[in-house]
């Protein structure tokens, strides 16, 4: 009864002319920039949240216009991998298996709708179940302990370092470097300044909003001018017709409804991702479905399972983050810095309980952006293709201003735009090394909580390090982060397959 009366109120909140233009900008922007090839969720989502601020967006309306770029980057990132066998985002890698083959067979259009069919399906599905699983699981989280919420730190970074790719201690090496980025400025327990090099705006430490468009934007505009420069293109493939028919719609529900469960439960799990849930989807598809071997070959249910599970973890994932303050992805750690500076700390304590309008708003949003995406993505799919042949010499210095201007209008600081810079070369220098970015944003937003939780659990138990071993929660959490640290790598070599390295370097990506 309480949930029901929970969901109206937040429907009520989210009905209201602004915050339905909010979710109908946020859909049309996300969709864009999982169009745009390699402008992820992450850099969309960075860049736009200092522009909330400028404009004196209140907390609600941020989070919806957000969350709407968010999920509808899911939904766009399949175009340029149907159309152009070239990945939006790192989630849609697996969609080209069997997307761009329909393109070339002139069955674009059918590839491009059951895309949009299936992200509805499986986007309304995850949101439900971030309704129903979401509340008692951030009941629990409220009976955390200084250890408990260590570990908890630990498990979030031990989960994106295992996604790093071949080689798992660049990303222990990423996280690192995002921890002692965290270190920077005044300790708020002995009120040392440390690390400040003199500057009296780095006494309150390094905003993560600066580092992400930084590391994601400005890297991303190097990567592309050098891609310009050596004379890269791709080529495009033309949609035609942009529907199925009912036959064809049957024939994929299936697939549909089991890349929905599976994408949602992965997404459960902390630090995996929709590109793990798109991959795993896919492979149990195959192992299902494809009696013919017609998968890699044009399977229209290749492209359902994959798209549906990729938008089910984009729902799925928010589960641990509003609950245990863990976030499952690049994004999300964005999303989770945002709701910090908002004042809000999942994972100390119950969201659903001490922001429940803010929350329930939020969810209820989300299945307003839902169907806005579905009715979006037909009629404006031919637009967005045109998008694409915006030439790289005009897109690129775009991307730079809105970058700089977002970072400067946070604080008005020349000193902001420095660092900003800075993070840029670092992040194309990482980027070239192949030393993934988003543990180091991770490593930023959630090192304080590392360092404190880490320092009063000590003081409780007067120095005795065996406290984060004390109790079956601390045992499990230990035991979790070192299985999702090894794990992935022990099980690629005993069964020599190459997916976990594919979606793995998929992850490293973002």
């Amino acid at each position: 009864m309480i949930l029901a009366f929970n969901i109206i109120d937040g429907f009520q909140n989210a009905l209201t002319l602004e915050n339905i233009a909010l979710a109908l900008v946020g859909c049309l922007l996300g969709t864009l920039i999982g169009v745009l090839p390699g402008i992820g969720p992450i850099t969309g989502v960075a860049i736009l949240f200092p522009i909330t601020l400028t404009l004196g967006l209140d907390d609600a309306a941020t989070l919806i216009l957000l969350a709407s770029v968010y999920y509808g980057s899911q939904y766009g990132g399949s175009t340029t991998s149907i159309l152009l066998n070239v990945p939006g985002e790192a989630s849609s890698v697996v969609t080209t298996l069997d997307g761009y083959q329909m393109a070339r067979q002139g069955r674009a259009g059918q590839a491009l709708a059951i895309s949009a069919i299936g992200s509805f399906i499986a986007g309304t599905g995850s949101v439900i179940g971030l309704m129903l699983f979401g509340p008692p699981l951030s009941e629990v989280t409220t009976r955390f302990q200084s250890p408990e919420k260590f570990m908890v730190v630990v498990l979030a970074f031990a989960t994106v370092s295992s996604l790093a790719g071949k080689n798992i201690f660049k990303g222990l090496l990423a996280v690192t470097f995002g921890v002692m980025l965290a270190t920077a400025g005044t300790d708020l327990q002995s009120g040392v300044i440390r690390y400040t090099f003199g500057e009296l705006k780095l006494q309150e430490g390094i905003d993560f909003v600066i580092v992400a468009i930084g590391l994601f934007a400005v890297s991303e505009v190097l990567t592309l001018l050098e891609d310009t420069v050596r004379g890269e293109s791709v080529v495009f493939q033309k949609a035609e017709r942009i529907w199925v028919t009912f036959k064809e719609f049957t024939f994929s529900l299936g697939a549909i409804i089991r890349g929905s469960v599976i994408g949602f439960f992965v997404g459960l799990l902390p630090g995996t991702g929709a590109s793990v849930a798109g991959f795993m989807s896919y492979g149990l598809e195959k192992r299902i479905s494809d009696t013919d071997e017609t998968f890699g070959k044009g399977d229209i249910r290749g492209v359902a399972a994959p798209e549906s599970a990729n938008n089910a973890a984009a729902g799925g994932s928010l589960v641990p983050l509003l609950t245990l303050g863990i976030p499952g992805s690049g994004t999300t750690a964005v999303l989770l810095g945002i709701l910090i500076s908002m004042g809000i700390r999942p994972g100390s304590g119950n969201v659903f309980a001490d922001s429940p309008e803010l929350i329930w708003t939020l969810i209820a949003s989300m299945y307003i952006g839902n169907l806005m995406l579905l009715l979006l993505n037909f009629p404006l799919v031919k637009l967005f293709v045109k998008i694409l042949a915006i030439p790289p010499w005009f897109l690129m210095p775009m991307i730079l201003v809105i970058s700089y201007i977002g970072v400067y209008s946070v604080n008005n600081s020349g000193l902001d735009i420095t660092i900003m810079t800075l993070f840029g070369v670092l992040g194309y220098l990482f980027r070239k090394i192949e030393v993934p970015l988003a543990p180091i944003l991770m490593g930023l937003i959630l090192g304080d909580d590392l360092e404190q939780n880490f320092r009063r659990a000590l003081v409780a138990s007067q120095g005795d390090y065996l406290t984060f071993t004390d109790g079956w929660l601390n045992i499990v959490l230990l035991l979790m982060a070192v299985a999702v640290l090894f794990l992935p790598q022990i099980l690629s070599r005993m069964r020599g397959s190459n997916i976990s390295d594919e979606f793995a370097d998929a992850s490293a990506e973002v």
